[in-house]
Parts: C-alpha cells; structure tokens; sequence
C-alpha cells in the first residue's frame, strides 16, 4: 500500500474510533504530549495502561468471586481503572466503571459481576482498536513517512 494510502486508512481508522465513542479527546491530548524527542510516548502510556487494566481486572474478578464481597476492596480497583482509562481517551471504559461504582455503592453483587463483563468487553475492544491503530503508525512509519495530526473537526 502507498504512503498516501496508509495515511488516509489511519485517519479514518483514527476519526471511527472517536465517532463510536472508544476514544474522546483526552486521546488527542495524549498525542499532543509525544514530540521528536519521545516519539513512542503515546504507546508507552498506553502499554502502562494495558498492564495496569490487566492487574485491575483479574484483581476485580477475585475480589467479586468471594463468598462476602468486600466492596471496600472492589470500589477502590473500580475508581482507579476508570482515572486511567479517563487518562488516556478510553471513553466508554470509562463510561462502564461509572455505572460499576454506582452499584458498588448499592452493594450489589450481581449487578456488579454484570458490570465487571461489560468493563471486559470494553477494556478488550479499545486495546485492541489501540493495538491495530499503532500497528497502522508503525507501518507508516517504516515506510518513511510522518504520521498525520488528528483533530477532533469532523
């Protein structure tokens, strides 16, 4: 595929994931931060957020198989993946632990296994649309060409 071609697919590959809602503008924020000097910056954030999520959630999932939930424990795990995932334009994982914490604070057990699935389900969409959109950069990249700037005006 040419240059040209490869910077067009990422930044429509770019504006789907803004307009489905997995990321929102704290993503172009991030992106804004990398420069000449740090180049990989947005994936290294990244990468800690995948680690950290990973840790979060099988934590999460402990904690909830427990015969007594300590909603002490789970809401804490909760409130800190929905600050990363905020950190880095992951909008609808985010979105997915602000309906978690309400029923952590209700103490709802079943509602709360639901919403740990739901968290999952997003968590693994938005790593894996980051994944590929790096894949896209990296390509671009390895072809000689500069990866273009993202703007929210569409």
């Amino acid at each position: 595929m040419e240059l040209v071609q490869m910077q067009k697919s990422l930044q429509d590959y770019t504006k789907s994931l803004f307009l489905e809602g997995v990321l929102d503008s704290q993503f172009l924020q991030l992106q804004q931060l990398q420069d000449e000097t740090n180049p990989d910056f947005v994936s290294q954030v990244v990468t800690l957020f995948f680690q950290d999520s990973d840790r979060i959630l099988n934590d999460l999932s402990l904690s909830l198989d427990q015969q007594v939930v300590d909603f002490k424990k789970v809401d804490p795990h909760v409130h800190q993946l929905k600050g990363s995932s905020s950190s880095i334009g992951a909008q609808r994982v985010k979105n997915a632990c602000v309906v978690f914490r309400s029923f952590c604070e209700q103490q709802n057990v079943e509602a709360c296994h639901r919403c740990l699935q739901q968290v999952k389900q997003e968590y693994y969409l938005v790593k894996n649309r980051l994944e590929t959109l790096f894949k896209l950069e990296q390509q671009i990249v390895a072809s000689g060409g500069m990866i273009p700037a993202m703007e929210l005006g569409f």
